[in-house]
């Protein structure tokens, strides 16, 4: 029988090479309203000698502070704000700065004050592309609550790239659009509540990667437009992956374009402002209930006015201008009827 090798015996020359397995060692993390408890319960679940780096983005007012959000000590893992240019460490959540897209190359991160995604700077899809981009399989995508649909298509690319998506379960969560139209387009890899979130995590950063997938067509040029440095005229870019859409950009009030790639349906005009479909809908909805009320307000005031101006009329005799007056005023009545309507059915549906 060979002597037992001892920890301080020199390893033979033609010893075969000792290898750690691989992991997925790149974790981000995207939330909005309501994501604040499931985060904290993520962070607290990580070991403290966690090997993977987590980079989180949670949409926040400009010139908030997301460890201020988060309290103190939310996990065993130090909470570093991203800056430009830092190395990218294992074992450290790196928290997204105010009116910035966190993005991340590799081995570094990002700032980006590239155009607004989903009306939010920082962007979750904006965050979840980049890290496809630079790290494909390694990649844990995570999506929390939240309102509107930021997440979904930065899902997408992480998993066409070979990576993994968690997202918390819609039934529970405070506000379920963002998981839930995740799981309509993504197919995810686990589901959970708060509670779970930490254990999915730890189980699918164990899995070692697969093969990266092939690299999104357009995906680098998202990655630098969200960084304010796009390297060729988007103009010229929509034309090739991108068809004109009869609609206009909420931001700039530019032509928008539909997005011929991936599995979300989203538009870009050529400023480089970018919505999901849904996302799209939310803030035409908010600019037609802006403008009914405007309507309201001017329908209001003038068939006050006509009503005034019958009564004027009557008491200076001229019962004919009084009754056409009247009868204006009676039909400016129905059109505020009409539009009380149409804003009591948006604000029920």
């Amino acid at each position: 029988m060979p002597p037992a090798h001892r920890p301080d015996d020199p390893v033979p020359a033609d010893a075969a090479p000792v290898t750690i397995a691989p992991l997925h060692d790149i974790v981000v993390i995207g939330g909005s309203a309501g994501a604040v408890a499931p985060l904290r319960a993520i962070l607290a679940s990580l070991p403290p000698g966690s090997r993977a780096s987590v980079l989180v983005v949670l949409h926040m007012a400009s010139g908030g502070s997301l460890a201020a959000r988060l309290g103190p000590n939310p996990g065993p893992l130090p909470l570093v704000p991203a800056e430009d240019g830092t190395a990218i460490q294992p074992g450290r959540v790196y928290l997204a700065a105010a009116d910035r897209h966190l993005l991340v190359e590799p081995g570094l991160i990002r700032l980006g004050h590239g155009p607004r995604e989903n009306t939010s700077r920082p962007a979750i899809d904006a965050l979840f592309r980049s890290a496809a981009l630079a790290y494909g399989p390694r990649v844990v995508g995570v999506l929390l609550s939240g309102f509107l649909h930021d997440g979904a298509a930065g899902l997408d690319a992480i998993k066409a790239r070979g990576g993994l998506a968690l997202v918390q379960d819609p039934d529970e969560a405070e506000a379920p659009d963002m998981p839930r139209s995740a799981l309509v387009a993504v197919p995810a890899d686990a589901c959970a509540p708060t509670g779970g979130l930490g254990a999915a995590l730890a189980r699918l950063v164990a899995r070692p990667p697969g093969a990266p997938g092939a690299v999104p067509e357009d995906l680098a040029l998202e990655v630098a437009i969200a960084a304010g440095r796009p390297s060729e005229s988007l103009a010229e870019t929509m034309g090739r992956s991108a068809d004109p859409a009869p609609i206009t950009c909420p931001d700039c009030g530019g032509v928008l374009s539909q997005l011929r790639q991936g599995r979300v349906l989203r538009f870009r005009c050529q400023i480089g402002h970018a919505y999901t479909a849904e996302a799209l809908a939310g803030t035409h909805g908010d600019a037609i209930e802006d403008a009914l009320r405007i309507a309201l307000r001017i329908v209001k005031e003038r068939a006050d006015l006509v009503g005034r101006m019958a009564a004027d009329a009557g008491r200076r005799g001229n019962a004919q201008m009084a009754g056409i007056y009247a009868e204006r005023a009676r039909e400016y009545d129905g059109h505020v009827r009409t539009i009380r309507r149409a804003l009591r059915r948006g604000s029920e549906g």
